[in-house]
């Protein structure tokens, strides 16, 4: 017997009419986009910050300050 849980409420799954069983796969469906979705959003972040300071650092060549090698 699976439950669900909707605004505090435990709802028993094999209570549910067919129709909000199919809502219950939709939101379950939309909840692992949103997981994947996210993931990528972070991946394609830390890609920004590198491409960044990529650019920082040559900017840094140009102005002169480049930072020295120890």
């Amino acid at each position: 017997m699976a439950n669900i849980n909707i605004d505090g409420k435990e709802y028993d799954l094999e209570q549910l009419s067919e129709e909000a069983r199919g809502q219950v796969v939709s939101l379950q469906f939309v909840d692992a986009e949103l997981l994947r979705l996210n993931a990528q959003i972070a991946v394609h972040q830390t890609a920004k910050n590198a491409y960044l300071n990529a650019l920082k650092l040559h900017l840094a060549i140009i102005d002169g300050n480049a930072p020295k090698l120890q």
